[in-house]
């Protein structure tokens, strides 16, 4: 009996013992599987737009792709692009400027996927006038030589985006005075005022504006010119040297821009917006980051969300016509071969 005592005693050890190192394999490979997901760090504006990264981050895409994905937010597109050249970010989103190619042509940066893109057919960012504009008859965008514009700064993405509009119209862009302001917010409290005859703003926005009877909206600038709002970038550095992580990091983006086209851009056969069940569950994630403890946020982020193409397809056609524009205008001083500056082997194209 002693000798059974014994040998179940050891049996016990030994299955004890098995099991504390099979424990001590899994944390092990634990540590070793956080220790390989390099860190990402990402920069983006505080706003909606890069919506689809908030979902990656919160649905834990970015982590299934075996990436660590810092955000590190900015108050302006051009320091965005800054900061990727001396080496304080490794990836960014934001609208491509005259700054940004200006970089870009030196060698520093690459653009490597699409973002918010205006899309004929969707209401993304409308062209405003004021009531008293319109009332005086700015009532459509080939009768805006000889008005107002305002826009944030030169070699911005509003300058651009007036500037084809004006190809498009058929006018050209020096027939509107233009008038920087800096902020957003400015420009859209000049237009209500009616300091300004006419601005550009996103649809929420705009539509909040025209309901107060303060502004008319006269187009929309998907249906005028397609047009890669912004766009996903990073340094030579990073492709050369990080390859791996950044196809990660890409892989996590895609799967966050699947979720967020499968929540907010799904259309009924008249071409209404669904919002459903997919809908609600998508808005936490984005709330977190954006419109976080305010009771209209669920309407803000619904009327607020922009396209994204699948896969996070980027217009390369469109970025070759920002380049070939900015130089134009004589915002970018340098010509730039626009297949130095795109690298198309990380997400799709269009």
């Amino acid at each position: 009996m002693a000798l059974t005592r014994r040998l179940r005693e050891g049996r016990v050890t030994m299955s004890i013992t098995r099991r504390s190192s099979l424990a001590l394999l899994a944390a092990a490979a634990s540590v070793r599987q956080a220790a390989a997901a390099e860190t990402i760090r990402l920069g983006l504006l505080h706003t909606l737009s890069p919506a689809p990264l908030y979902m990656a981050q919160e649905l834990g895409y970015f982590a299934e792709a075996g990436t660590n994905v810092t955000f590190v937010f900015f108050d302006a597109a051009q320091p965005i692009a800054a900061a990727a050249v001396a080496g304080d970010i490794d990836v960014g989103i934001t609208a491509l400027t005259g700054g940004f190619f200006s970089l870009a042509g030196k060698g520093e940066l690459k653009v490597i996927g699409g973002g918010l893109h205006e899309q004929k057919g969707y209401e993304g960012t409308a062209v405003l006038v004021s009531r008293k504009a319109f009332d005086a008859g700015l009532t459509s965008l080939d009768k805006l030589p000889d008005h107002s514009f305002a826009i944030t700064q030169y070699g911005s993405s509003f300058h651009y985006m007036l500037g084809r509009i004006a190809q498009t119209s058929g006018f050209d862009i020096k027939s509107v005075i233009l008038r920087p302001v800096q902020q957003v917010t400015n420009m859209l409290a000049a237009v209500r005022s009616a300091q300004v005859d006419a601005t550009m703003a996103v649809a929420s926005q705009a539509r909040v504006l025209e309901a107060s009877g303060d502004a008319k909206i006269i187009a929309w600038v998907g249906d005028v010119v397609p047009y890669q709002l912004t766009a996903l970038f990073t340094t030579n550095t990073m492709i050369e040297k990080r390859e791996a992580a950044l196809r990660k990091f890409c892989a996590g983006y895609q799967r966050g821009v699947a979720a967020y086209r499968d929540a907010f851009l799904r259309f009924s056969a008249p071409g209404e917006p669904i919002y459903d069940a997919k809908t609600d569950a998508a808005i936490p994630s984005i709330e977190k980051y954006v419109f976080t403890g305010d009771p209209k946020a669920t309407g803000k982020i619904r009327d607020g969300v922009g396209w994204y193409d699948v896969g996070a397809a980027l217009d390369v056609a469109d970025i070759r016509h920002q380049i070939a524009w900015f130089e134009e205008q004589g915002l970018v001083r340098q010509h730039i071969d626009p297949a130095t500056i795109i690298d198309t082997r990380f997400l799709p194209t269009l």
